[in-house]
């Protein structure tokens, strides 16, 4: 685990994340720190480990050093990494004790939300699925003395709907609950909730923090390292769902770039649905950025700088239209996942199946660092090509 707040530099967290802390190998004066693969570690001859380091389960020094990066960016008492997202995301419901009772978004990351009607339950957790963006609904299903977490995810998947940080903060402090939120689509370029009330920060690290489909990985990074977060830190160790020595590397390496993906990848996604709200083949644009957008305002006022790489379109035809659409791409790509270079789509229904609150005919789009205009026209062509069939 990484504790980053004491020795924080002065330059930007842009700056910081390019050169990844600033560390280098003082045995060689590399510019990258070398990859620490070991399993075990040796004794002092009084049999103390003065390292620090005892066995590579609960920790690991390339671990440390990309949880540093983490906390930096988003400017947190400390980071834990995962090996998946949802290592991380359960390492928090874990966390709970029997009988707690969650408050979680109508429409959320599919996976998680499936756990939670199933594993969860199991572990005699509670969950009570709301509206996130309606602070009001999220009011209403609180129970104060009983509901210890509430989760939000924001921008939410695939919809991507906007939860009010700071309202939902003060809601779930009133009731003595922490409040954890998703920020896997907003990233720390954009968003920084504990800056706004959250006391815990979850990321699908696999996606944009990463950004080259190459890596599977979760972090949190907490505002306060109380008994809670010393739970999860616990889960993890016993668990032994610590992300590899490798995956680490590569996850760093990924954050190096961080700002310049995400900011080159937003504003093609706002390119882009400016100019698909006006296609005749597409009768709804779901995107943040949009000013007609329900949570525009409050997107515009948590998300700094932009609105993230992430928006959704809903083809005129339905269900048969949207899957023939995505059939007939060529530069985008036809794969499940989101936040990396290449540009992705995704009859997101086919993949949730039964249950899914998700319209059969949107398709979801993670708009990668390729020129937008290639972008549109290969989607574009697909749209017509499908409508004509």
């Amino acid at each position: 685990m990484s504790d980053n707040r004491s020795d924080r530099p002065r330059w930007s967290r842009r700056t910081l994340a390019a050169q990844a802390m600033g560390r280098h190998d003082a045995a060689t004066g590399a510019v990258v720190s070398p990859i620490h693969v070991a399993s075990t570690f040796l004794r002092d001859p009084d049999n103390q480990y003065r390292s620090g380091f005892v066995y590579g389960r609960p920790d690991n020094q390339t671990v440390r050093e990309a949880e540093g990066v983490v906390a930096m960016l988003e400017e947190a008492r400390a980071a834990l990494l995962f090996s998946s997202g949802m290592a991380a995301a359960t390492g928090v419901f874990l966390a709970l004790k029997p009988g707690d009772h969650i408050v979680a978004p109508e429409v959320m990351y599919w996976a998680l939300r499936k756990w939670l009607l199933t594993d969860a339950a199991h572990w005699g957790l509670a969950t009570s699925f709301v509206d996130m963006s309606d602070a009001d609904a999220v009011r209403a299903v609180i129970e104060p003395g009983r509901t210890k977490l509430v989760w939000a995810e924001t921008p939410s998947n695939p919809l991507w709907t906007i939860a009010d940080i700071a309202a939902l903060a003060e809601i779930a402090h009133e009731a003595g609950a922490r409040l954890a939120v998703d920020s896997t689509v907003a990233t720390p370029v954009f968003t920084r909730p504990l800056s706004l009330g959250a006391d815990i920060v979850m990321h699908a690290a696999t996606k944009a923090l990463n950004g080259h489909s190459d890596v599977i990985a979760g972090a949190l990074a907490t505002g306060a390292t109380d008994d809670f977060w010393a739970r999860i830190e616990n889960n993890r160790r016993m668990l032994g769902c610590i992300l590899g020595p490798f995956e680490a590397f590569l996850l760093m390496r990924g954050m190096r770039t961080l700002d310049m993906r995400v900011r080159t990848a937003s504003i093609s996604a706002l390119d882009l649905a400016q100019r698909f709200a006006e296609h005749p083949d597409i009768h709804e644009v779901l995107y943040p950025g949009l000013p007609n957008h329900p949570g525009h305002a409050v997107a515009a006022r948590q998300m700094r700088g932009g609105f993230g790489s992430m928006l959704s379109i809903r083809a005129r035809g339905g269900e048969r239209a949207a899957i023939e659409t995505a059939a007939k791409v060529t530069l985008w790509k036809r794969a499940t996942s989101l936040g990396g270079v290449e540009s992705l789509i995704e009859h997101r229904a086919s993949i949730e199946g039964a249950g899914s609150p998700c319209p059969p005919d949107l398709l979801r789009l993670s708009v990668g660092v390729e020129d937008a205009d290639d972008l549109y026209a290969d989607l574009d062509a697909a749209l017509r090509a499908a409508h004509r069939s």
